[in-house]
């Protein structure tokens, strides 16, 4: 009887409702910690000019601390291997920024994050406004991951222009789609860990910049 009573209910959405308000705190506060921590790499990056890493180098380095930070989300580990994992991530965008800026695309960089961070606030305040179900981004995601995965290895052999523009869109789409359901999820209460929440905008986020860096340096390099 008194798990029925309203008094009960209440308590239980209210405490759900606190839940879901302390991971959405937590993974903004950890997402604006990390943003900060890798531009701050990013610039020492630069200012060393230090290379650009290989593709092993990057791949291992990903995909080997994103493993780590998983593995240890549920203890304080995690925030150390978030770190470290955005700090790689950091240091990779450093010799990126270095070429626009000896290209003389100073300009590019700044449009490209002005339009990322427009990209990224669009999408959040409608994943925290919107009263519609995401979920069926789901599939449209899964599938559109494959498409990448295709197009990513196509790209590396045959190295089109019109290609790599299209897999920038492609990225911005996608993971403009994530950022969507990652908030939602946190709100809707499917995603109660917020450094598997925080590394999940965090490389939506990274996408969308490169992307965008992409699409405008191979526009800008055709005037």
């Amino acid at each position: 009887k008194i798990m029925n009573s309203p008094m009960f209910s209440r308590t239980a959405s209210q405490e759900s409702a606190l839940q879901t308000n302390k991971v959405l705190r937590n993974t903004y506060a950890l997402l604006s910690m990390t943003l900060l921590w890798s531009a701050v790499v990013a610039g020492v990056s630069m200012a060393m000019n230090l290379p650009r890493p290989g593709l092993i180098m990057m791949l291992v380095g990903f995909y080997g601390l994103l493993f780590l930070t998983e593995k240890n989300r549920d203890n304080s580990m995690g925030l150390v291997f978030t770190f470290l994992f955005t700090g790689f991530l950091g240091y990779t965008i450093g010799p990126i920024l270095n070429m626009y800026v000896g290209a003389g695309m100073g300009d590019v960089i700044l449009t490209a994050l002005g339009g990322t961070a427009l990209a990224f606030m669009g999408a959040s305040a409608y994943a925290l406004t919107t009263k519609r179900d995401l979920s069926f981004l789901n599939g449209m995601l899964l599938a559109g991951f494959v498409v990448l995965l295709v197009g990513m290895v196509a790209n590396i052999f045959l190295q089109m222009p019109i290609l790599s523009l299209a897999m920038s869109g492609m990225f911005i789409l996608f993971s403009t789609g994530v950022i969507l359901l990652t908030t939602q999820n946190i709100i809707r209460g499917g995603e109660t860990n917020y450094i598997s929440a925080t590394v999940s905008l965090y490389v939506s986020i990274y996408n969308i910049f490169i992307s965008l860096l992409s699409i405008l340096g191979i526009m800008g390099s055709d005037d």
